[in-house]
């Protein structure tokens, strides 16, 4: 809220001082050869005295919201505009049932995994983002879009199970690759996170690497999972759940090769700080370059007040012309 013409806010000293004036000044006295007119109609003197002040303090009340309204009071509301002139990326995702693992906490390797993809999408406001997960085969669960509040609850319903299990890191790695095939954007990026093996899929790791490589597509690869073994829960229809310790395959190198073939780089998450960290250092590698322009549009609410004023103020002169008649 702002005021065009504050300046008529001075007004209200000249307001003040009409109030003071109305309130010092004496009330002239008449002299009346027999008082038993006043004696009998004592109250109504009363009233009409009540009355006065009533109609005085209405009509200041009047005069207060014509200021208000002549200062011109106005509530903006804020727009932005996007220059939207970023980076593609596409996240791509290893949701096949080793993600489970319990050694990440809160919860498991996907639940954190999910949470730190999203705290990377709310800094990536200029670009274009996507979602690919995969297991034994690969799913677009969201195409490049800028409605990154829309992609963040589609990575919210993501979990095990979705696919056949399996983890096939170049299916996965492909069907991210081919996003981008009406891509327009100077740097495309897809980052990638397993804690796996390539053990299915059609297309090996390598070549879809190539393939990346080949549209100008930059992959960073994360492996997930702590060193040695790892809790893992079994769930038994009759004894409930409970947990195993398991150890989990990781293979760095072949992530390794992914990420020297396309120009990236591979990063190795041992716990939920380390998957954090990994995130900010890709968000400073790959910087976004947008531009916001803000500028706030100004609706009048003088209308409003003085049209309630001129209400008030006939309102006034009515009942004070009737029911209000003063003594002369």
């Amino acid at each position: 809220m702002r005021f065009m013409h504050p300046l008529y806010f001075l007004l209200f000293l000249a307001l003040a001082f009409l109030a003071y004036l109305e309130f010092r000044k004496k009330r002239s006295a008449v002299r009346f050869s027999d008082l038993s007119f006043l004696k009998r109609n004592i109250g109504m003197i009363s009233r009409s005295r009540v009355a006065s002040y009533m109609v005085f303090s209405i009509t200041v009340l009047v005069l207060a919201l014509i200021v208000i309204g002549l200062a011109r009071p106005q509530k903006g509301r804020i727009y932005e505009e996007v220059e939207k002139r970023g980076v593609d990326i596409v996240l791509c995702v290893d949701i096949s049932s080793s993600m489970q693992a319990e050694d990440f906490t809160p919860k498991n390797r996907l639940f954190v995994a999910k949470e730190r993809a999203k705290e990377f999408i709310s800094k990536r406001k200029g670009d274009r983002i996507g979602l690919v997960i995969f297991s034994a085969g690969a799913l677009t669960q969201c195409p490049l879009t800028f409605d990154h509040k829309i992609l963040e609850e589609l990575l919210d319903y993501v979990d095990t199970g979705i696919i056949e299990d399996g983890t096939a890191i170049g299916m996965g790695l492909a069907t991210a690759a081919s996003r981008f095939r009406e891509s327009k954007a100077k740097e495309k990026l897809i980052v990638l996170l397993t804690d796996g093996v390539n053990n299915a899929g059609e297309i090996d790791p390598l070549s879809a690497a190539r393939l990346a490589q080949s549209c100008g597509i930059k992959v960073y690869c994360i492996g997930v999972g702590s060193k040695g073994p790892v809790p893992y829960p079994v769930d038994n229809p009759i004894f409930g759940r409970r947990y195993v310790q398991v150890e989990i395959d990781l293979d760095m190198e072949i992530l390794n090769e992914i990420a020297t073939t396309t120009g990236g780089r591979a990063f190795l998450a041992t716990d939920e700080q380390s998957l954090k960290t990994i995130y900010e250092e890709i968000d400073k590698l790959e910087p976004t370059t947008f531009k916001v322009t803000q500028h706030t549009v100004y609706a009048e609410k003088a209308g409003g007040l003085l049209l309630g004023a001129s209400l008030i103020f006939i309102l006034v002169l009515v009942v004070a012309s009737t029911f209000l008649r003063s003594i002369p």
